[in-house]
């Protein structure tokens, strides 16, 4: 997340990370992630360590308990959700990751360019879409509508797929 925080920033988006662990241990563990991975955490962690935010958003089980420092790799579960939040408040994406799948910082990114360009155009993005792609015209969009904010037409392989160049 580190290395991406520029990313982040060009899109006016804020990480924040949240661990069931104490902030001390991530204070010790900033090093040796620094080390292995060539930067540090530059985003804020909330320390949640009575799991009380874990719990509250479905990120870990209501049975969970105990001190994470005195849980074993074994039975340890960790926070592995990812949510985006938009400027209303409102969470818009939630991907959650098993301990053996490591995250995808692109995805979220293209979640991120996906629902900002939506919330701004009246547009969706089609499946695998990236930046600077063709979309598609919302369905909540008429054709009366769309002939006004794409008057250059657009192409229609079926009445309900619009596609027009992704919008600026």
């Amino acid at each position: 997340m580190a290395k991406l925080k520029p990313e982040f920033d060009r899109r006016n988006a804020k990480i924040i990370g949240l661990s069931v662990d104490p902030t001390t241990d991530h204070q010790r563990w900033a090093n040796d992630i620094e080390e292995t991975q060539g930067y540090a955490p530059n985003y804020p962690i909330i320390g949640d360590a009575d799991m009380s935010v874990a719990k509250l958003y479905d990120m870990l089980p209501a049975s969970v308990s105990g001190d994470s420092a005195k849980r074993t790799p074994a039975d340890n579960q960790t926070v592995r959700n990812v949510f985006i939040v938009g400027p209303d408040k409102k969470i818009k994406t939630i991907l959650i990751y098993p301990m053996t799948t490591g995250r995808n910082f692109d995805e979220v990114l293209r979640i991120l360019d996906s629902l900002q360009l939506t919330a701004k155009h009246r547009v969706a993005t089609p499946v695998n879409w990236k930046r600077g792609e063709d979309v598609i015209i919302a369905g909540s969009v008429s054709n009366d509508e769309a002939k006004k904010i794409y008057p250059q037409g657009w192409k229609e392989p079926r009445p309900y797929i619009r596609i027009v160049p992704q919008p600026q």
